[in-house]
């Protein structure tokens, strides 16, 4: 299984989560982003504005939005 990136450029990963059916509601000293769910619910999410991203926070935001590793990584390593 490949690993996290160390020091991901925060514009593929903002494109990365886009595709997962994120979107970008505010962006100030953290980006503040939103999934609408099929049963009605919401999924927020929020990272910092950063140009770099650590692995261990792409580990963090992941796990607090239900997004698993795998789709993550297949979407990442494809931009």
């Amino acid at each position: 299984m490949p690993k996290f990136p160390v020091d991901a450029p925060q514009v593929k990963v903002i494109k990365t989560l886009e595709q997962l059916g994120f979107t970008i509601v505010r962006e100030r000293e953290h980006i503040a982003m939103i999934r609408q769910n099929d049963d009605g619910t919401s999924t927020p999410l929020t990272l910092p504005n950063h140009k770099k991203i650590k692995g261990s926070t792409l580990r963090s935001i992941c796990n607090q939005s239900g997004i698993s590793r795998q789709e993550f990584l297949s979407i990442y390593e494809t931009l």
